[in-house]
């Protein structure tokens, strides 16, 4: 474990780093992704703005509705100062944030096909940070295993697998590797074949869910009820919505060429992205 990185004269955070690496990584992302598309339009900076305080908000708050759910009699202040940040909160809280500065600048278009390959990669060099400061995840016999330092597991909390020096699950690699995977497909694979404005990130969204499902069976996180965690439950919560839009572009046949239903080539896309 690396809680913090000395540079120089300079501490920081491992975590505070790599999230702001993933976010450095997400805006050049999304700078080609709006170049490749021909799109240009100042007004994409107030909605990046939105996605980034959003998100910012969405982790915090997710993380307080976590603690009471516990609680664990940890002050609620402390917990939004301090406390962790749940990506499912911070993705909600991003794509609401888009919502609202979209409205307030009148921005019409949809740009989930800009914002879906960024996001996918950001949150991957997020995901490193975690790996570095957090419960890595549950016990496995796995030969890939991973092993915590006894002096550095008494500072990562609710980490029993630490503690006891046992191996476990590096949930959050399986995480990072995903998202790389993901960002791949998305951005040579989907990005060509869909030609309706937003639709890469529904597809996203559906395949990071299903993902996060899963591995949440690998992760540290705490049982909430019925062998879930929060974030499994929250999951559920949202996937009717994303199953919803899915089967009903599906009908309109907007994820033919991705199914390999029909071979004529894909329309540009402009600011409609």
């Amino acid at each position: 474990m690396v809680p913090d990185l000395t540079l120089g004269p300079v501490t920081i955070g491992t975590h505070d780093l790599f999230v702001a690496l993933g976010l450095l990584v997400g805006l050049a992302v999304f700078r080609a992704e709006a170049r490749h598309r021909g799109v240009r339009d100042e007004r994409l900076l107030v909605i990046i703005a939105g996605i980034i305080v959003g998100g910012a908000l969405g982790g915090r708050l997710s993380g307080v509705l976590q603690a009471l759910v516990r609680e664990d009699g940890t002050p609620l202040y402390l917990v939004w100062a301090f406390g962790g940040r749940s990506i499912i909160g911070g993705l909600l809280g991003a794509y609401l944030g888009a919502l609202v500065a979209k409205r307030l600048v009148r921005y019409p278009y949809r740009t989930g096909n800009l914002f879906a390959p960024a996001v996918a990669l950001a949150l991957a060099v997020g995901r490193i940070g975690c790996f570095l400061t957090e419960a890595p995840g549950r016990p496995t016999s796995m030969p890939w295993a991973v092993h915590v330092d006894p002096v550095a597991a008494a500072t990562i909390p609710d980490c029993p697998g630490c503690v006891a020096g046992v191996g476990m699950h590096p949930s959050f690699l399986y995480e990072a590797a995903f998202l790389v995977a993901t960002f791949l497909v998305l951005r040579f694979w989907v990005r060509d074949r869909i030609d309706a404005p937003g639709e890469m990130l529904p597809l996203f969204l559906a395949a990071y869910a299903t993902f996060r499902f899963a591995v949440e069976f690998t992760r540290a996180n705490p049982v909430v009820v019925g062998g879930l965690t929060w974030s499994q439950l929250v999951i559920l919560a949202v996937s009717p919505l994303i199953v919803r839009h899915l089967v009903i572009q599906s009908r309109r046949g907007t994820y033919d060429r991705l199914l390999l239903r029909v071979s004529a080539p894909a329309t540009p896309e402009r600011s409609t992205s």
